[in-house]
């Protein structure tokens, strides 16, 4: 492995929490070429997943379907705040249409630049212990087109396909949030995943969103207590006190934390 794949590997590593050990970096390293060497087709390959998917990845997988089991009886839209590459989304799709497959009310809304970050705020420069990501376009994943095809190849797979589950929101979200909130005044909310990282963003989620979820309801948090991204941490305290919030985490997942509205 070359200096410049290494150090990709480690910032992919970094930016999904992963530790960076040098088995971890010899298997991130190793992964792709064995999947593209590996036996079968692509779509044989996708049924065997579990060959191919990182023990980090599957666990967020199963983090995620946690917190959909206990909103199923929710009434309620699922709003992530920060896609990415969609793996977060397209989870919570896939277990709506397999849960509760006739559940049309129940959609899964995205927001995202789909650039990165589009302005960083003082409270992030000054409170961050690693800045390596935080900058203007850190974080890019354009993945619009390709999570709209996503979308429309999910629609061809589920029951009532015709009738749209999954919403892409793009832009600013500290413009889109409060847009979409007053174009969709009926908008209630079962599940708000805040993977937004920043502060001014997180801050504007949890004061359009947090009026909108039922008792029952959760509030996910991707980096509450991370030093790296200490804007999410800081716009709870501001928006609504960590003291007022029992915080609850999952025995085998590290990072996220979720909070039941009561």
């Amino acid at each position: 492995m070359d200096k410049k794949t290494k150090i990709k590997v480690e910032d992919y590593m970094r930016i999904h929490s992963i530790d960076v050990t040098q088995n971890n970096i010899e298997y991130y390293s190793k992964i792709g070429e064995y999947f593209e060497k590996s036996h079968g087709t692509v779509v044989e390959k996708l049924e065997n997943f579990s060959k191919y998917v990182p023990r980090q990845m599957l666990t967020r997988f199963l983090a995620k379907y946690e917190l959909f089991k206990r909103i199923l009886s929710i009434h309620g839209s699922i709003i992530e705040c920060g896609v990415f590459h969609g793996g977060g989304m397209m989870s919570f799709a896939q277990f709506s249409a397999i849960f509760e497959p006739v559940n049309h009310q129940r959609r899964i809304i995205g927001f995202d630049t789909f650039e990165g970050f589009k302005s960083i705020s003082k409270v992030d420069y000054q409170t961050s212990t690693d800045l390596s990501q935080t900058y203007e376009g850190g974080l890019r994943a354009n993945s619009y087109e390709d999570l709209k095809e996503c979308s429309e190849l999910y629609d061809l797979n589920r029951f009532l396909g015709h009738i749209n589950k999954i919403e892409l929101v793009k832009g600013d979200a500290c413009i889109t949030i409060p847009k979409y909130v007053k174009d969709n005044p009926h908008l209630v909310i079962s599940l708000l995943y805040l993977d937004i990282d920043l502060f001014e963003p997180t801050k504007v989620a949890l004061q359009n969103f947090l009026p909108r979820i039922p008792k029952g309801g959760i509030i996910a948090f991707d980096e509450l207590n991370a030093s790296n991204f200490p804007g999410e941490t800081m716009a709870v305290l501001e928006e609504i006190g960590i003291s007022n919030l029992k915080i609850e985490r999952l025995p085998f997942d590290s990072c996220m934390s979720f909070a039941v509205v009561d």
